[in-house]
């Protein structure tokens, strides 16, 4: 870093290896979709050798995009791994999606890393959803530095996206975030756009060429000094403001020289600390170029500035029952820690588990220890068990390169674990550890599922299960009062690609149907009911006679049954025969089909016969006294009301609060939040947020986000009472 030149790299299409923590950098690529992640990437493999053509490791393979859906869909779904050498440094580049829906791979990929790159577009400027991730990262003091891509649009602006990054990323102090090159450009085009052609070293004070296609360092021009002096006053200022010098501010502002070596340390440092974030520039290679714009610059940035995972403190472990332990040293000799940040599956090996390794070494063949903290409402179960790991790989394109042993700090692939799950730990069978959990989103869109065929009802549980073992942001659940299979996804993204690995991996058509959500009916009055079941067909009939009175109750009561009967006319044993039957019919309801809750039922008179009675006899005229007091009533429909917790920038909070009203939901309060941030409380049925996980993110331009839980059941409006009874096939009472 700092304008230094090299070219060294490691043998194109090795596995690069790494012996100690200290030789290893992990690093996760942020940005919204087409900001240009993924080419970066190629970019950097071609640089370092990884590869000897732009994106590609053999004929007809790429270094990324490997999955087949995201080969259909033309952009990243999952986190992928990229490892790469570059003086003698292995890189691991964790290329993360950039769409909203996939927050739960970009979570993981945060996790994996130790420091993150921020792909920014200077065609489109910074997106609501990046500038919430670089909060994130901030929280934890994680080390974070900016490349601008797409310099060769129409529209583009290096100067200006930066500007646009001090302000929106530096917060309080604007001067954290810098530029340590300016674009150089070349001659002006017909259409007057003259393109990228190096890079102007601010420290060096050295011109990077790369019109070549190689990179090749050189003098300014004249007209370069007065641009490069401002700029790097102010780069210096930075530098210095960051320091752990205290006195270098004062010789600086007494006028004295700095070197540039103490500069370059002092950068090195500031980066590592995570207290000054250089602005970067790069493009990819030309066809048939070897050195991308930026990439030289990127990877010395990559390897000198970021922290090693030995510089990184791991996250807090326990014993499995809960016992916290001192932290853990990013030792290869100490005790295995390591941790599933990834699961997927592939047709030909099986399950295969992307693997961070915090502590100690892990190997081919060893036998661990799996930890899970258990996300039973999400479909994964709590592991406390021993399992043999398989093979060690570095991922290259769709192949995978062995690796004789992965040690503290680094990435691998774990093939045949096949019951560890993303989040789970893995650790010495002696002496099992637990990781502490990174935090992960609720999925807030309902989809409801049903096998699209009889071939495909005898795959659809196993399926579903291995899909919520793979990816810990879906949340599996059988809806008890509607009996939906419901998959809780993050959008309608996150829905599309699960329906389809459902398919090509499991063989699993299934159908998306309407999301049922579980209503209730109640009496508005008090009634009362007669019940009479009475049949003779020769030899043994049957006979019951009752009678009922039915009266509200408050909510949350549920269902009440009281016996008033006198003189012996319901027989005793036969009392709770009608209870039987009450309770059946309130289950499946009296006017809509849905469950009756918070009446009292008491029963209050009847007839027996002392040969034809049975307890079959009472329950069917129970039933049919509940119906009775029903048909002659005014039903309440209620509808389950939750509470919805909208955090927005402030800017979008009126557009919230209008929408929220606009769904028959009651704010409650609002109250400020850090970062510009308005939290917005309101009551809102749950019939009317059903996609509000997909309309928040249009109405708030992706910088919104909610929780939900339910409340209580409310009466439905009359209006929309109406309306569900009609599409239930039963009038208004």
């Amino acid at each position: 870093m700092g304008d230094r030149t090299s070219t060294r790299a490691g043998a194109a299409g090795a596995a690069p290896a790494a012996d100690r923590p200290g030789s290893l950098r992990n690093v996760v690529l942020v940005g919204h979709s087409g900001a240009g992640k993924t080419t970066l990437v190629d970019a950097l493999a071609l640089a370092s050798g990884a590869v000897s053509r732009a994106g590609r490791v053999e004929d007809g393979d790429t270094l990324s995009d490997h999955d087949e859906i995201e080969r259909r869909q033309q952009r990243s779904v999952q986190l992928s791994l990229v490892p790469l050498e570059w003086n003698g440094i292995k890189i691991n580049l964790l290329d993360t999606p950039g769409h909203a829906d996939f927050v739960g791979e970009l979570r993981a990929g945060l996790r994996a890393a130790d420091a993150a790159l921020f792909v920014v577009s200077a065609a489109d400027g910074v997106s609501g959803p990046t500038r919430l991730v670089w909060e994130e990262c901030a929280a934890v003091g994680m080390p974070r530095a900016l490349v601008v891509t797409h310099l060769d649009a129409s529209r583009a602006d290096f100067d200006e996206t930066a500007e646009v990054c001090r302000r929106v990323f530096g917060g309080d102090d604007p001067d954290a975030v810098l530029p340590l090159y300016l674009p150089l450009h070349g001659e002006e085009r017909p259409d007057g756009h003259a393109p990228v052609a190096g890079l102007i070293g601010l420290l060096s004070q050295r011109i990077f060429d790369y019109s070549s296609g190689e990179r090749v360092e050189r003098d300014p021009d004249p007209e370069h000094l007065p641009l490069i002096a401002a700029a790097r006053a102010r780069l210096i200022e930075g530098i210095i403001a960051g320091s752990e010098d205290e006195t270098l501010m004062d010789r600086y502002l007494g006028g004295a020289e700095i070197r540039f070596e103490t500069l370059v340390g002092d950068l090195e440092k500031a980066v590592a600390r995570g207290v000054l974030h250089p602005v970067l520039a790069a493009a990819p290679a030309a066809e048939g170029a070897r050195q991308g714009l930026g990439t030289v610059e990127l990877l010395e940035l990559v390897t000198r500035g970021f922290p090693s995972p030995a510089e990184r403190e791991a996250p807090p472990v326990a014993t499995p029952d809960g016992r916290p332990l001192p932290p853990l040293p990013c030792d290869p000799d100490g005790p295995l820690a390591a941790e599933v940040v990834r699961t997927s599956s592939d047709p030909y090996v099986g399950r295969m588990s992307l693997v961070r390794v915090f502590s100690g070494t892990l190997r081919p063949d060893a036998a661990v220890h799996v930890s899970g903290h258990g996300l039973a409402g999400r479909g994964h179960q709590d592991h406390d068990e021993d399992e043999r790991v398989g093979a060690l790989t570095a991922p290259f394109g769709s192949r995978q390169r062995p690796l004789p042993k992965a040690v503290a700090g680094d990435l691998a692939c774990v093939a045949k674990l096949s019951r560890a799950e993303t989040g789970d730990t893995l650790s010495d069978r002696g002496a099992p550890l637990l990781m502490e959990p990174w935090v992960m989103p609720d999925p807030l869109l309902p989809v409801a599922v049903e096998a699209h065929g009889r071939s495909d009802e005898d795959r659809l549980s196993q399926g579903l299960a291995r899909l919520a073992a793979e990816d810990p942001t879906l949340r599996l659940e059988q809806d008890p009062d509607t009996g939906q299979v419901v998959l809780w996804c993050m959008g309608e993204a996150h829905r599309d690609v699960a329906l389809e690995r459902l398919r090509s991996r499991y063989g699993v058509r299934v159908d998306a149907v309407a999301h049922r959500v579980a209503l209730r009916e109640t009496f508005a009055a008090p009634a009362a009911g007669h019940g009479r079941h009475v049949k003779q067909s020769g030899g043994h009939g049957q006979y019951a006679v009752c009678d009922i009175t039915v009266e509200p109750l408050p909510p949350g009561s549920g269902v009440e049954f009281a016996d008033a009967v006198v003189g012996g006319a319901v027989p005793r044993q036969f009392v709770a025969s009608v209870e039987k039957g009450v309770r059946a019919q309130a289950a499946r309801g009296v006017a809509a089909g849905y469950p009756l809750v918070d009446v009292r039922v008491t029963l209050v008179d009847g007839k027996a016969h002392s040969v034809d009675s049975s307890d079959a006899a009472f329950q069917t005229a129970g039933a049919l006294a509940l119906r009775d007091a029903a048909a002659g009533a005014r039903i309440h429909l209620l509808e389950p009301v939750a509470e919805v917790r909208v955090t927005v920038s402030d800017e979008y909070v009126g557009a919230v609060m209008g929408d929220l009203s606009g769904r028959r939901g009651r704010v409650t309060g609002t109250e400020q939040v850090p970062g510009g941030s308005t939290l917005v409380r309101a009551e809102v049925p749950e019939a009317e947020i059903g996609r509000y996980a997909v309309d928040l993110r249009s109405l708030s331009h992706g910088t919104g986000r909610f929780g939900r839980t339910r409340l209580r059941y409310e009466p439905v409006p009359r209006q929309v009472e109406a309306r569900i009874r009609e599409q239930a096939g039963a009038g208004v009472a």
